[in-house]
């Protein structure tokens, strides 16, 4: 059975990342020829473990870094037919508490890193998209940029920053054959979630984890958190030529947690 990527080109940055992981995985079963971006070849993966990916070394925050893994891809086909902008951190912290440093390096690896990787990728997805089949950009934003969990006011910043270059990329780009989206996760099960579970940020007040986790079970209609599956799925629809009239738009996939009138406060 053929894919729903086969014969694309896909770059998927934080590639070797829980949710990039995840997304390279499904790209390679859809049949997609696929670079794995991430500052290290091993990242989540184990040494030895392999995926079937291309490493592309690749610092978000850095121009050089952006123009030198387009040139790699440009090498293989001549054209970008995905990109995937997972690339990004969190810090636990309210503004009070969070350092120019900080505020900083979260905005160029969560902003700068998606300006950065579409900039340089959009000449190479202009021929894709000329070669009769729509390109896609998706993006990663929040379930944290339209409202806010407590000690994480950096991250919910730049989240609603790139929800809105999203939209502005969608309608630049339109035009030309390229669709922009963003995917806004809620709770994953990523090591950045349990990173969250331990630190101050969580709010934790004595819990233990387990209990704690469970409490963030409890809260979300669906009496779970998601998996990065959940996320690649959505990701490869967007990627794919069956979702050729989406743009412009932020999915949330957040097992209805922010349907809800009341948050509980965790």
């Amino acid at each position: 059975m053929t894919g729903k990527l086969e014969g694309k080109t896909a770059l998927v940055t934080g590639g070797r990342g829980g949710i990039g992981r995840a997304i390279v995985a499904r790209f390679l079963r859809e049949g997609a020829h696929v670079y794995a971006a991430d500052l290290t070849p091993q990242g989540s993966l184990s040494e030895h473990d392999e995926d079937g990916s291309v490493f592309v070394k690749l610092d978000v925050t850095q121009e050089t870094d952006a123009v030198a893994a387009m040139e790699r891809v440009k090498s293989y086909t001549g054209k970008l037919d995905i990109l995937v902008n997972a690339a990004g951190i969190e810090i636990e912290k309210t503004i009070e508490d969070t350092s120019l440093e900080e505020w900083n390096r979260s905005f160029a690896v969560n902003c700068t890193g998606t300006f950065l990787t579409s900039k340089y990728a959009l000449p190479l997805m202009r021929k894709a998209a000329q070669s009769g089949t729509s390109a896609s950009i998706i993006n990663f934003g929040s379930y944290d940029g339209f409202i806010a969990d407590p000690g994480l006011a950096a991250y919910c910043a730049t989240k609603g920053a790139v929800h809105a270059l999203t939209r502005a990329m969608a309608c630049d780009h339109g035009p030309e054959g390229i669709r922009v989206n963003a995917i806004c996760p809620g709770y994953i099960d990523t090591p950045m979630l349990q990173s969250f579970f331990t630190g101050d940020g969580s709010g934790a007040g004595g819990k233990t984890i387990d209990q704690l986790q469970q409490a963030v079970r409890d809260v979300h209609p669906m009496r779970t958190y998601g998996t990065p599956e959940d996320i690649a799925n959505l990701v490869n629809w967007l990627a794919s030529d069956e979702a050729r009239y989406a743009s412009g738009q932020l999915w949330v996939l957040d097992g209805g947690l922010s349907a809800q009138v009341q948050q509980m406060k965790l």
